[in-house]
């Protein structure tokens, strides 16, 4: 699904984007422009930042060292 019209961006781009190494919603919006032309996503965005790095932070408990990621 299109999240970001202005710029094209889906919601796997976005997932594929944190999965790739942005830890936040801030690395998400510099790599892939989203919500940088009328800002009508951003609430969206943020939400499938958020739920996407809570969904890798509760998967990585069984790891050994899990990685630290900030939802911002």
């Amino acid at each position: 699904m299109y999240v970001c019209l202005c710029q094209g961006v889906t919601d796997g781009q976005i997932r594929d984007a944190i999965y790739e190494g942005c830890c936040s919603y801030r690395d998400v919006r510099e790599s892939l422009g989203v919500a940088t032309q009328c800002g009508k996503c951003a609430c969206m965005a943020k939400q499938l930042v958020r739920d996407t790095l809570g969904e890798l932070h509760s998967s990585q408990h069984g790891l050994a060292y899990p990685a630290s990621f900030v939802a911002a």
